[in-house]
């Protein structure tokens, strides 16, 4: 695992300064403290931090083809380059090295742009061909591997794995987007293709993007979905023995490494048939790890340690205790944007002990998604089938009547939260699913931001990420659209974020088989009615796992990775709450309502309400003030 940076000049061949791009290079040092690389021609400078994974003698980067025309920066791993690069030497390619880095060069020399299409793994990557006057960026299909980029006024074009490295660029504009602030108050995070500033981008999964020299800059073009195609008439007993067979694989692969493996072990489901099938392929022990709470509510360290004592794992287990909260601030220099996900903390926590003992972890992230795990799937279904009865035009004043006259039970079993309910009901499917997941509903947004600032969003509302992506979802089943919608947000956005940086934080690889992008393909194809089944998220999978997973593991309450905000937020961190919520900075932003502001505070200290949610995404969203867009780091 790698970081990578660079600068282009689309206009013409100015020279590139060594120094601003050693800058952006180092500001991702810990992504790759092996070793680092720079090349500069003129109007072009690449660089590469790396983290020594495969063919730890020859794998430096910037890597290039056999007379310099072609050179790539890449960070990630191409699973299937075994079997690719037999192919290429066939077809006259002659290989230096025996990495995975190499055969992207020489990809791109027989197959040009299509070389994604054959390439199975994660990655972002930028390849220069001087030849063809053209710079090329990639993103892997499921966002596992992030990019940045930004088109300057002055038309240097730069890119990054993280935004730190674009921040590093003297004058970088850190003009924030206020459709970006709208969104990260709604989903926790600012959605792909938006970045936090304005002029900023992420590369969207399954996406590339081409740049030609003395050309305008070209739109990003998709080049992989996820098909939600049926395989057609499958039995149950058919998909399990299949998918089992996939799984295996898509770990298979995933083992090869010439440094120590090991994996993340939370027991829950996936992480669990993550180890399993690791512990089936190897002949010594799996290393795994996992984080014990302090707080037992939050604590699943005796079923990953039943796991472990299962398949014979060496087992290490680190302590999180409940006031562990100092890494509050380190978050936002780690994510350099906004980003709420408070289970980010132990994430880290979980990260730095795995270091201890490998370089390369295996996690069982993207499970959720893929198979249909999370309750809101099955609160959203429910939804569905009732708004199925009624037309929009009767449900949407009847249920926004009583969603608003019944009052809030935040306190309350999900059972008699009705107003939530009755909100969602007045709202078509996708409208109602985005109320289900955002941090911050609309009316909330509403009362928190300053009417000068709502002026500015001149009536955009979050929840147009979504539909944007529903109107080009390729399929209308219900579940499998939700699904289809986490897949292109969440995931990549918030789950796949979270893990990148924290793991990177202390340059340990993570590696994630449940989104092998062929099991996702054919997994898509499955009936929902294999994932979702009279309210078992899940279904296939955990009956295909029954003979590798004890049952109280399989069918136990998914209990998350979640800490105890709103306790710390009454007691230990009530005056930073106050501090950082009251206080000048976001005061003098202009973006919120000061009363509503107090009214969060008061109402969550005094045990009201519980807006620990959002609370803590203010939290971040000042500390991100703080330190980011403030510019008190390097420029």
């Amino acid at each position: 695992m790698c970081g990578i940076a660079g600068i282009f000049d689309t206009r013409g061949k100015s020279e590139i300064a060594r120094n601003t791009l050693h800058a952006m290079n180092e500001s991702q040092f810990h992504r790759g403290p092996d070793e680092g690389g720079t090349h500069f021609e003129p109007g072009l400078g690449l660089a590469h931090r790396r983290l020594s994974i495969i063919d730890l003698s020859s794998g430096q980067q910037p890597l290039f083809n056999e007379d310099g025309s072609i050179v790539v920066v890449f960070n990630g791993e191409i699973y299937n380059f075994v079997e690719l690069m037999p192919e290429l030497k066939a077809l006259g390619h002659k290989f230096r090295t025996h990495c995975d880095t190499e055969v992207i060069v020489h990809a791109w020399e027989e197959w040009g742009a299509a070389c994604v299409h054959r390439f199975r793994g994660m990655f972002a990557f930028a390849l220069w061909d001087r030849n063809r006057n053209t710079l090329f960026l990639a993103r892997d299909r499921l966002g596992v591997k992030p990019l940045y980029y930004s088109l300057l006024p002055n038309g240097l074009f730069l890119f990054g794995s993280e935004l730190k490295a674009l921040l590093a660029y003297p004058g970088f504009s850190r003009e924030m987007d206020h459709r970006a602030i709208e969104e990260y108050f709604a989903y926790g995070y600012v959605p792909e293709p938006r970045s936090i500033f304005f002029g900023t981008h992420k590369l969207p999964p399954g996406h590339c993007l081409t740049l030609l020299r003395g050309k305008p800059l070209q739109n990003t073009v998709q080049y992989w979905d996820i098909p939600f195609a049926s395989h057609g008439p499958i039995s149950e007993t058919d998909a399990q023995e299949e998918l089992i067979l996939r799984l295996k694989e898509a770990v298979k692969i995933r083992l090869v490494a010439e440094v120590p493996l090991g994996a993340f072990l939370s027991g829950g489901v996936d992480s669990g048939a993550v180890v399993a099938m690791m512990a089936e392929l190897s002949r010594d022990p799996v290393n795994t790890c996992s984080i014990a709470f302090g707080d037992p509510n939050y604590n699943e360290a005796e079923y990953a340690a039943r796991v472990a004592q299962r398949y014979h794992t060496r087992h290490s287990v680190g302590q999180v205790e409940s006031d562990d909260f100092a890494l509050l601030d380190r978050l936002a220099a780690l994510y350099d944007e906004p980003y709420a996900d408070s289970s980010a903390l132990p994430t880290y926590r979980v990260c730095e002990l795995a270091k201890k003992t490998v370089t390369v972890a295996l996690s069982g992230d993207g499970g959720d998604e893929n198979l249909a795990g999370y309750r809101r799937y099955r609160f959203h279904m429910a939804e569905e089938r009732m708004r199925a009865l009624l037309p929009l035009a009767i449900r949407r004043p009847l249920f926004g009547m009583l969603g608003a006259i019944y009052p809030k039970a935040d306190w309350a079993p999900r059972i008699f939260r009705a107003k939530t309910t009755f909100e969602a009901l007045a709202r078509d499917s996708v409208e109602g699913y985005f109320h289900s997941v955002s941090i911050l509903g609309s009316t909330l947004r509403g009362r928190l931001f300053s009417k000068a600032f709502m002026r500015e969003l001149q009536g955009y509302r979050a929840v147009e990420v979504l539909k944007g992506h529903a109107a080009k979802s390729p399929t209308d089943d219900p579940l499998s659209l939700v699904q289809y919608l986490d897949m292109k947000t969440y995931l990549p956005g918030d789950i796949l974020t979270k893990v990148d940086r924290a793991s990177m934080a202390h340059a340990l690889e993570v590696r994630v088989p449940l989104l092998d992008h062929k099991f996702v393909e054919w997994v898509s194809g499955l009936p929902s009615s294999y994932k979702l089944r009279g309210g078992e998220g899940k279904y296939i999978f955990k009956k295909s796992l029954s003979s590798h997973l004890p049952e109280d593991i399989l069918y136990r309450p998914k209990m998350g990775f979640a800490v105890p905000l709103a306790g710390w937020f009454r007691g230990p961190l009530q005056e930073r709450v106050k501090a950082s919520l009251l206080g000048e900075r976001l005061a003098d932003c202009g973006l919120f309502d000061g009363n509503f502001l107090r009214h969060l505070v008061d109402e969550h200290i005094s045990g009201r309400r519980d807006y620990s949610a959002p609370i803590w995404s203010l939290l971040m969203f000042e500390s991100f003030l703080k330190n980011t867009h403030e510019g008190d780091q390097a420029q």
